[in-house]
């Protein structure tokens, strides 16, 4: 076989692996186009540091513009240092605060803007969420903010007041009756529930009246905190882990891309059925891998070894001449072989020296131990 030729082995590996390899290049080459077309500052959801299409830093901005203090917090005892009664508090994913820090955020007597709870009862007592799909809608209500915006994208979350205490709850942007924009008074500080944070992006703050409305809600005090929760910021007793965290369809997610795992390794694994025979790609004579073998064993002088496989294979041979059992034992096969070929059983030069004896002392001594060997086979056969 040339050099050039390709080994069977590496042409087998080859065509079962490549069909993987060239689904995760183009995973990773759409991954990396898409990572391109978002831009280089992704940043987190209303983030007001983030210039990305749904960073805050626009509105940010415009609301410093007007002569509001924004001051970014990302834990809430630096919420709580920060908030005061006639401050502004807008709560970026409020579900993920623990039920402590809702107490935290509740005892501030800072007006509350919560951007898509959907545990609203925490907030506000009786209010329950329910989704209501995204859309651009009118105001519907009598909220000045509202009125003031015109129509504006308040959608996704719409929010259900009928069993709330408190009775001047407004509803706006509603749908089937719920309203997708609640303001109610708690204990004198307002608290609004927005469904959706679209509005508020950068991408689409300068989208139908999305500006006037969260200018209205978010600079109406002098004073806002902005405040990004963060995992890291849970309270160690508050039983909330990372996995409780993570949405449902994420793991409905997790299931879907085993099963796709398992199919595909289903698909490539070797097919069960009967063995087939195949050729070796190299066909090496036996007097060729005793002489490479033979060599090996000059080469490290390994003349014990050598001279163990000489005498494991005579002991085979005359276990076979002999009749004996395949399990004989040493002093049955010596006895025997020494009375079938007439020599001494022990002693120099006896069966159980030839059959069972030291290592030889030099390559010498091992090539008279074959000689010995092939000698007592031919006298046993002759017997």
């Amino acid at each position: 076989m040339s050099e050039s030729s390709t080994d069977p082995s590496t042409a087998a590996i080859w065509r079962a692996v490549r069909g993987p390899l060239v689904v995760l290049l183009v995973v990773l080459l759409a991954g990396l186009l898409l990572s391109l077309a978002a831009g280089g500052d992704n940043g987190r959801a209303l983030d007001p540091r983030s210039a990305a299409a749904g960073g805050g830093r626009a509105l940010a901005t415009l609301l410093r513009e007007q002569g509001v203090r924004v001051d970014l917090v990302t834990t809430s005892a630096a919420m709580a240092a920060d908030a005061r009664r006639g401050d502004t508090v807008l709560v970026v994913d409020p579900d993920l605060l623990a039920d402590q820090q809702v107490e935290v955020v509740r005892s501030t007597g800072a007006d509350l803007v919560l951007v898509s709870v959907t545990e609203p009862g925490r907030y506000l007592p009786g209010v329950s969420a329910d989704a209501t799909g995204s859309g651009v809608r009118s105001p519907g209500c009598d909220l000045p903010a509202a009125r003031r915006a015109g129509r504006a994208d308040a959608g996704v979350l719409a929010y259900d007041t009928s069993g709330t205490l408190a009775a001047d709850a407004v509803g706006c942007y509603s749908r089937d009756g719920r309203g997708s924009l609640v303001v109610a008074d708690i204990d004198s500080a307002a608290v609004t529930l927005l469904g959706s944070g679209s509005a508020l992006t950068n991408a689409r703050l300068d989208d139908e009246g999305n500006a006037s409305l969260a200018l209205s809600l978010l600079g109406a005090r002098p004073h806002l905190v902005w405040y990004l929760p963060s995992l890291s910021d849970l309270p160690a007793s508050s039983g909330s882990t990372f996995y409780s965290l993570m949405p449902p369809g994420v793991w409905w997610a997790l299931v879907q891309l085993a099963l796709a795992v398992l199919l595909l390794a289903l698909w490539r694994a070797r097919r069960l059925g009967p063995v087939v025979a195949e050729p070796l790609p190299v066909v090496v004579r036996a007097a060729e891998a005793v002489e490479g073998r033979a060599r090996l064993y000059r080469r490290t002088g390994s003349r014990g070894t050598a001279a163990e496989a000489l005498r494991a294979a005579a002991r085979n041979r005359l276990v076979v001449a002999t009749g004996l059992p395949r399990r004989a034992g040493r002093p049955e096969v010596v006895a025997t072989v020494a009375a079938r070929a007439g020599r001494p059983a022990a002693g120099a030069g006896g069966v159980a020296d030839l059959l069972y004896g030291a290592e030889p002392a030099d390559d010498g001594g091992l090539v008279r131990l074959a000689d010995e060997i092939d000698r007592l086979e031919r006298e046993v056969r002759r017997s």
